[in-house]
């Protein structure tokens, strides 16, 4: 019996085995299931021979470690990349991927729904360093050649935009980019390439901050940037110029985490579209920004180019006073408040765009509230968020 499946057979294989397999071979580790922890910086070569002309699979611990190969080569296989490199969480993926497309005198397109630090990133140190930023209107599609100029060396892309969940139309922006010899780079954290892949869809370089759904359990950063043959030697370059390469323990609970994201994400997307219909009903809601639902303006986007949905979605109440908003979320039970998402429990932040956006204006109508869905029951999160829309009416 082979301890790993052949080459040719792995190709033939649903995304599912995909993961339960890639990036694991028994047969190097004594038949253990799992690649070990490996932890160290040195590596010890046994020749003068060896150490001047660099023989060995491994040199140092911040380039590579058999661990670190386990997830680059999953990831690499799961996205369609070229190749892939793993940082200590999803901003560092993004920093990487910028750094490795953009030089002093470059052009950036941004859009305006990204993910608020790395807004921060773009207006604080690429600018310091030359690069020039403009934010686009997420949903401007094909329409983003007016914004191309002659020096404009990437396109940043994030389907759908983080906190308002504008869907953007990655193939059109891409092919308009292509033509004009610029660098698509996607944050692809929401979907993961289970459900949108990234670089079959035209995106050049993926970023997943794997603290989401990779992890599952809230207790680890790492992100992960994937690239296609033209731009993942750059990405490389970039990845070891830094040497930002994660822990040995994260990796391998991404590791672990990896074998059962397909489960947990079809999970949570079933469980959040259940939640954003429900939420639909309530006399309370204004709206929902959910692109899976059909009255969502970028369902169309959404239907043609992913495979399903996550659990994480925007909810616009009708405008009530602050204080009837936070007797609502203060006495939720099962909602967590905090800055994050992607694992087995429920969570709930207030937000407001209208600060840093640029180039389109955010006016939902009323308080916005981001949900992620998490692995408990729905009609126990039902309940709870009923007594406490109940919360929310009687300090009105």
């Amino acid at each position: 019996m082979s301890l790993k499946p052949s080459p040719d057979a792995q190709q033939t294989f649903a995304p599912a085995t995909r993961l339960v397999h890639a990036g694991r071979d028994p047969g190097e580790q004594h038949g253990f299931v799992n690649t070990p922890i490996y932890r160290g910086s040195t590596v010890l070569y046994p020749t003068y021979d060896a150490i001047k002309n660099r023989r060995g699979r491994y040199n140092y611990g911040t380039s590579a470690t058999p661990t670190m190969d386990a997830l680059t080569t999953a990831w690499t296989e799961l996205a369609g990349a070229a190749g892939t490199v793993v940082t200590p969480s999803g901003l560092a993926a993004l920093t990487v991927a910028l750094m490795a497309a953009v030089s002093a005198g470059d052009h950036l397109l941004v859009t305006d729904s990204a993910y608020r630090p790395t807004r921060q990133f773009c207006d604080g140190v690429l600018a310091r360093y030359g690069v020039e930023v403009t934010y686009y209107d997420p949903i401007i599609g094909a329409g983003i050649a007016d914004l191309m100029r002659p020096n404009t060396r990437a396109v940043l892309v994030e389907a759908p935009g983080s906190q308002s969940f504008e869907m953007q139309d990655v193939p059109a922006i891409a092919e308009v980019a292509h033509a004009r010899d610029a660098c698509v780079i996607m944050d692809n954290t929401w979907a993961t390439p289970l459900l949108f892949p990234p670089h079959e869809r035209g995106v050049d370089i993926a970023v997943e901050a794997g603290t989401k759904y990779l992890s599952g359990g809230s207790d680890l950063l790492i992100g992960l940037t994937s690239a296609n043959a033209r731009y993942y030697p750059a990405v490389r370059r970039t990845f070891d110029h830094f040497a930002m390469c994660a822990g040995a323990e994260d990796i391998f609970l991404a590791l672990r985490g990896l074998r059962t994201m397909n489960l947990r994400l079809r999970e949570h997307g079933r469980a959040g579209l259940e939640m954003a219909r429900w939420f639909q009903a309530r006399p309370e809601v204004l709206r929902v920004l959910h692109p899976g639902l059909p009255e969502d303006p970028g369902h169309a986007i959404w239907t043609r180019d992913f495979a399903g949905a996550s659990g994480l979605f925007g909810v616009i109440l009708k405008p009530v006073p602050e204080m009837a908003l936070a007797a609502m979320l203060d006495g939720l039970q099962l909602f967590g408040m905090g800055f994050s998402w992607g694992g087995f429990e429920s969570l709930v932040i207030p937000f407001d765009c209208a600060g840093y956006r640029t180039a389109t204006k955010w006016a939902p109508g009323g308080p916005a509230l981001r949900f992620h869905i998490g692995l408990e029951d729905t009609a126990d999160l039902k309940a709870d968020l009923d007594a406490g829309f109940a919360r929310l009416r009687a300090a009105t």
